[in-house]
């Protein structure tokens, strides 16, 4: 009987133990609508990514809260182990999956030109003039477009922000005449009566992956999987309806 008694009490040990082992810390951009932010109601996160994951941990039976963190810092932050996961838009790059393992993919985005609504800028125009274009510091578009700027000597300046809103702002005001981001930050702003309109696209589409640290295949399993879940769930149009649709 004590034997017996030992053994139900260790195996409730170990289902303790395992139970409070599938909580996880997702890290987001703080400002990076529609996908990730922190609601200015209610002071927290919100987006499409965010009600992602939320669905994915109650289907696959783990816990996640959502960590907002500077964009530049965040990939230092997961593998250091401050969090668990980047679900916040993050562009599948070749240079990132070097350090880090990505999910399949969930989402494709382009990436276009913001300028001003009455301005008359071409994308060819933007990239061979001496002017000011703004970019999102630690973006895989800041990264491409800094190479291609160094490869065919394009003549504008770069000028870097820590949010694509703040780039917005920055265009609205003639500080910057253009910026560079991806497809539905711009359509958020023009759909909050922004005065910006959409110049044309740039280069190749990009996609977004959850980022997890390098060997984690367990919980890169477990979102794996609950995106097939989540995308086969009448839900998941829901969400694109609620954020994507603009």
């Amino acid at each position: 009987m004590r034997n017996i008694l030992i053994g139900c009490l260790l195996t409730l040990l170990l289902a303790t133990q395992a139970l409070a082992a599938q909580k996880y810390v997702n890290g987001i951009d703080p400002n990076y609508p529609p996908f990730a932010y922190v609601d200015e109601k209610t002071g927290k996160p919100a987006g499409f990514d965010v009600e992602s994951m939320d669905w994915i941990a109650k289907a696959m039976g783990f816990e996640v809260t959502h960590k907002p963190l500077a964009w530049d810092g965040i990939i230092p932050a997961l593998q250091a182990k401050d969090i668990d996961m980047v679900c916040s838009g993050m562009s599948i790059t070749e240079e990132r999956a070097k350090v880090i393992d990505f999910s399949a993919p969930y989402w494709t985005v382009s990436r276009v030109f913001l300028v001003k609504a009455d301005s008359s800028l071409t994308p060819e125009q933007i990239l061979a003039d001496k002017i000011l274009l703004g970019v999102q510091r630690g973006t895989s578009e800041a990264n491409a477009i800094g190479q291609e700027q160094k490869e065919k000597n394009y003549p504008f300046e770069l000028r870097y922000y820590d949010s694509a809103p703040l780039i917005v702002e920055d265009i609205v005001n003639g500080r910057i005449q253009a910026g560079l981001m991806d497809e539905l930050p711009a359509n958020d702003a023009i759909s909050k009566n922004r005065p910006v309109k959409k110049a044309g696209v740039h280069g190749e589409p990009d996609n977004f992956g959850v980022a997890v640290r390098k060997g984690d295949a367990t919980l890169l399993g477990l979102i794996n999987e609950g995106y097939k879940k989540l995308m086969a769930d009448p839900f998941w149009k829901e969400l694109q309806n609620k954020y994507l649709a603009k």
